[in-house]
């Protein structure tokens, strides 16, 4: 009988950029909208800064993105070069380093060695890539894979309080806004916690904490400032 199992590692690097555009879209958006409405500010007036924080703000997630994962790959890259030329100046040297892994994991000396040879023979690079390095196709950095992702994630996410600029009335966007985004951050956090099989409850209260956070000193400054300008 097949056993089958369902693991969820292959998700990691395009569920934490996504996770963190929509997160950073619907906080800052809602954060900005709360802050400008809270100074009295015109309907106008808060569409312009909330339309500008979006396209800024998915451009900023998708370059650092790019700029943090290329970097990633980058010193992956650089790593694996290293490692063929290592494999090919000292291959007796390569396979003890294996071997040693593989004791360490709990093989006797005998069956790591066998172990050893049978993976370099195949696959030298491919075997100290993952067992010495970590570094795996699972995991590999995919730079525009994860810029692409934060940035369309965070347009989204920032879209939801948009759209409320349009349809609620001015005097009311404060608590509709920074209710509606707490409601839309607990869904994320439990969209996001149930596709990559962690506790819901934590994922929930976790972002919804700081979100509250994030929208109760933005909307502070904009009383505070929106009274004394």
């Amino acid at each position: 009988m097949r056993h089958t199992e369902c693991h969820r590692t292959h998700r990691i690097g395009w569920l934490r950029a996504a996770v963190l555009g929509a997160n950073d879209g619907i906080v800052s958006t809602a954060s900005l909208i709360v802050g400008v409405a809270a100074a009295d500010s015109s309907r106008g007036s808060i569409l312009v800064a909330g339309i500008a924080g979006l396209v800024a703000g998915a451009m900023s997630m998708a370059a650092g993105e790019y700029v943090s994962v290329s970097s990633q790959a980058d010193t992956e890259r650089a790593d694996l070069e290293r490692e063929r030329m290592e494999l090919a100046a000292g291959g007796p040297h390569e396979h003890a380093e294996l071997v040693a892994i593989y004791v360490g994991r709990g093989l006797d000396a005998v069956l790591a060695d066998q172990v050893a040879t049978q993976l370099m023979a195949k696959d030298a690079l491919g075997a100290h890539a993952r067992d010495e390095l970590g570094i795996s196709d699972t995991l590999s950095a995919r730079p525009v894979q994860a810029a692409l992702a934060s940035a369309a994630t965070f347009a989204v996410g920032a879209a939801m309080p948009l759209l409320l600029v349009l349809v609620v009335p001015t005097s009311a966007l404060v608590w509709t806004v920074s209710g509606s985004s707490l409601f839309f951050l607990a869904l994320l956090g439990s969209l996001a916690a149930r596709v990559g099989g962690s506790s819901v409850l934590s994922a929930t209260v976790r972002v919804t904490f700081w979100g509250a956070l994030a929208m109760t000193l933005t909307a502070g400054v904009g009383a505070l400032f929106g009274a004394t300008l």
